[in-house]
């Protein structure tokens, strides 16, 4: 799914921190094999800090609105800048899912807010705490943030055994992505971030994000940034969807799998609402989650 040439990217939608450590890490209870679950079940999803209450909150010493101290203004200029560079395919992604939304909610007599992303490397802090690369992408609806370390893709394949590519990194963003719609839509505010098992709201919350990342993906040519993607980055997608359903990292992680503390949904299901989306285009497939039954 390469990047048009001449698209124009805007890389003020993504803010970048990486070299810019705070040097603290996401607490996080427990030890051992525990640990890694919990921490792990943070992957691709919501906002970490309802989570368990695994992060601080403790924002006093915050580093929001610092400048930049990449060169993403000046490299990042155009989709072939995307084609040849990873963090300007941040750009250009970000890009498109926001421009399909911005349209998608104006088609609907609604405004869209667009949320930046935050780029960093280690560690770092935003309104929902400290967070660390190991944590994974996530959404703080606190400050309407994305929070990526572009390790987590190398993760995805070496870890989870994810085919990987550029459309699975779309996919990973889309989801986010999802879930600042869901946000925008108080879909959030709606949710219980405790509930577990395989039919649970934490469940239902995060595939309706896959399926909103499915629905970006069959409109995402359309918004100029790039072509229409092939059956093998679509494929990409679906297995990234897979690698990191809650079955397959149990079973990895610890051997077994215990569907009751499900948070984000079985490959199964995190496959089916990725495809309901990428399928239909329609964000009203979203709405009635099949994928839980």
């Amino acid at each position: 799914m390469p990047f048009n040439d001449r698209s124009r990217l805007d890389p003020s939608q993504v803010q970048d921190r990486r070299g810019r450590s705070t040097g603290r890490t996401l607490a996080v209870g427990g030890g051992g094999i525990g640990l890694i679950i919990l921490a792990v079940s943070l992957l691709l999803g919501g906002n970490p800090g309802d989570l368990l209450g695994m992060i601080s909150n403790d924002t006093s010493s915050g580093i929001q609105g610092t400048s930049e101290t990449s060169d993403l203004q000046t490299a990042c200029q155009t989709g072939a800048d995307a084609n040849k560079r990873a963090d300007c395919r941040i750009v250009g992604y970000v890009n498109s899912i926001q421009d399909y939304w911005t349209g998608e909610f104006a088609a609907q007599n609604a405004q869209y807010t667009p949320a930046q992303t935050v780029l960093f490397s280690g560690s770092t802090e935003g309104a929902c705490g400290y967070a660390s690369g190991a944590s994974g992408p996530f959404y703080c609806p606190s400050d309407q943030m994305v929070y990526l370390d572009l390790s987590f893709f190398e993760e995805l394949t070496s870890r989870f055994g994810a085919q990987g590519g550029p459309f699975a990194e779309a996919y990973v963003l889309a989801h986010e992505y999802g879930h600042h719609v869901q946000d925008l839509l108080g879909l959030l505010d709606q949710s219980n971030g405790n509930s577990t098992g395989p039919q649970s709201m934490s469940v239902q919350i995060e595939l309706q994000a896959d399926c909103l990342a499915g629905v970006w993906a069959y409109h995402a040519a359309e918004t100029g940034y790039l072509t229409a993607p092939s059956r093998e980055e679509i494929a990409q997608s679906l297995d990234a969807a897979a690698a990191i359903g809650d079955d397959r990292i149990q079973r990895e992680t610890q051997g077994y799998v215990s569907p009751e503390s499900w948070t984000h949904g079985s490959s199964e299901q995190r496959q089916a609402a990725l495809l309901d989306g990428l399928q239909s285009g329609d964000i009203n497939s979203c709405e009635s989650p099949g994928w839980v039954e």
